[in-house]
């Protein structure tokens, strides 16, 4: 056992959580605030997917490759000449790593003595007709959440397993910076990834199936297209993947391109194909357990799982795999599994955020779901240009565009490119909730020159031209 052990050996548990990361922990912090002894189940590094690679490290990445390009976009204000370069990767990496280091500790390690009731148990686990089986040791527990995470998902294509690819983990440990990389995949995970490397100096080839970030809407899939063109990264979709090899300059990949074979080479191939629920080994099928398509755990609006008393939150589940909705969603679970099914999971305001530059963020429906869903909607579109804010950093770069139920007029899907997009989006979640209709967001007070405020302005869109009001006059 770990130092971090308060583990009663051989003892029962009211509950038993499965994986130690955000979700596991908010799982057994709330289940020990609700009375229950909890024994915690941890494999591998204890803090899970977001803080050891994922969120943390990619985030102060992407942060660090700005400074870098806000140098070189200094010369859109006259009269300024700035110039920024990458003089050390190792210290850059370092940085990084003492922050996992930092946070790990502060956030997870050190918070476990705090909560007297939660047991930590290093092993991997096991479904048991008693319980939970933990390195082949039986936890007898009444209840169980798993909440395991995901991995990143490799395609099966040709000869994939015969060239030394990268993950979006692995990437973020280089040990140099590459001259060269290939990204499959154009999801979130990818696009990030893409503007790191080449804004830190490597030359970058995003390729995928469909567009980039296929969750957004179009038009602002396109429109990230020609930012990541105007900065060097080449944009590449692709028919089909048909095999990968190792070359003397590193790998290359041969895909179909509009009817024609084409071979797209780089030092580096980092596949970024998105990721899949953590379930191997947890005996889900011998226990009755069911899964989905995607191989996530299939649970009710309870977190409830096809056994009664198991339970599942965050990416195992296979759905809104963001960090903040596996907390809250294990919450839930918690709750619940203590004190009968009161509470449901509701992700219809969620917002979700890409951290590209600009930022893509989003909430609700977007206009292909919405028709999709039979709602007949209208939508209005503003671009930064008619943002008084991006007017005065002089970066007119991105979009926002709304949706909203004809019928109604209420705001049902807000969807924002933007520098500083991300900080703008927890307003329209709030609207959505709410109920509120295009007119009375349009009508509210926001304040002048914040990115926030073109939420106003896009909501005004759909009954006026806002190009023709002069500056706070709506």
């Amino acid at each position: 056992m770990s130092n971090l052990d308060n583990h009663k050996k051989n003892g029962s548990y009211d509950v038993a959580v499965i994986g130690a990361g955000s979700a596991g922990f908010s799982a057994a912090i709330t289940a020990v605030e609700q009375g229950a002894q909890v024994a915690l189940i941890g494999e591998g590094t204890i803090g899970g997917t977001c803080v050891n690679v994922g969120c943390v490290p990619s985030k102060t990445m992407i942060r660090a490759a700005e400074t870098l390009h806000q140098a070189k976009a200094a010369d859109r204000f006259h009269g300024i000449e700035a110039n920024a370069r990458l003089t050390d990767w190792s210290a850059v990496m370092d940085q990084k790593d003492a922050l996992v280091l930092q946070l790990r500790q502060g956030k997870y390690i050190d918070l476990l003595p705090s909560y007297n009731g939660v047991t930590y148990i290093p092993g991997r686990a096991r479904l048991d007709r008693e319980g939970v089986l933990v390195d082949g040791q039986l936890i007898k527990v009444a209840n169980i959440i798993i909440a395991t995470g995901s991995m990143p998902y490799i395609p099966a294509i040709k000869g994939i397993n015969s060239v030394p690819y990268l993950t979006s983990t692995s990437a973020l440990e280089l040990d140099h910076l590459p001259q060269s990389m290939t990204i499959l995949g154009g999801g979130y995970i990818g696009c990030e990834l893409a503007q790191v490397f080449s804004r830190m100096g490597s030359r970058v080839t995003i390729v995928f199936r469909s567009r980039l970030v296929p969750e957004s809407e179009p038009e602002i899939s396109a429109a990230l297209e020609g930012y990541f063109t105007d900065e060097g990264i080449k944009v590449q979709r692709v028919d089909a993947y048909d095999r990968v090899e190792k070359t003397d300059d590193g790998i290359a990949l041969h895909a179909d391109i509009d009817g024609r074979s084409e071979t797209i080479s780089a030092r580096q191939l980092v596949i970024t194909a998105g990721r899949k629920p953590n379930t191997n080994g947890l005996g889900l099928e011998d226990f009755g357990v069911g899964t989905l398509g995607n191989g996530g755990i299939k649970v009710d609006d309870h977190m409830q799982s096809t056994r009664r008393s198991v339970y599942a939150a965050g990416d195992v589940t296979g759905r809104d795999q963001f960090v903040y909705m596996a907390a809250y969603g294990a919450k839930i679970a918690a709750k619940n599994a203590m004190n009968g099914n009161a509470l449901a999971y509701d992700n219809s305001a969620m917002p979700a955020v890409v951290f590209t530059d600009p930022q893509i963020a989003g909430v609700g429906a977007t206009e292909a779901e919405a028709r999709h869903q039979g709602v007949d909607v209208k939508t209005s579109i503003l671009t930064l240009d008619n943002v008084p804010r991006a007017l005065a950093a002089r970066d007119m770069r991105g979009l926002i565009k709304l949706v909203a139920d004809s019928k109604s007029n209420k705001l049902i899907g807000a969807h924002i490119l933007a520098p500083e997009g991300a900080d703008s989006i927890q307003t329209a979640a709030i609207a959505i909730k709410q109920g509120l209709s295009v007119q009375e967001l349009g009508d509210m007070i926001f304040p002048y020159l914040t990115t926030v405020e073109g939420l106003k302005l896009a909501a005004q869109t759909f009954d006026k031209d806002v190009s023709k009001l002069s500056c706070c006059a709506g």
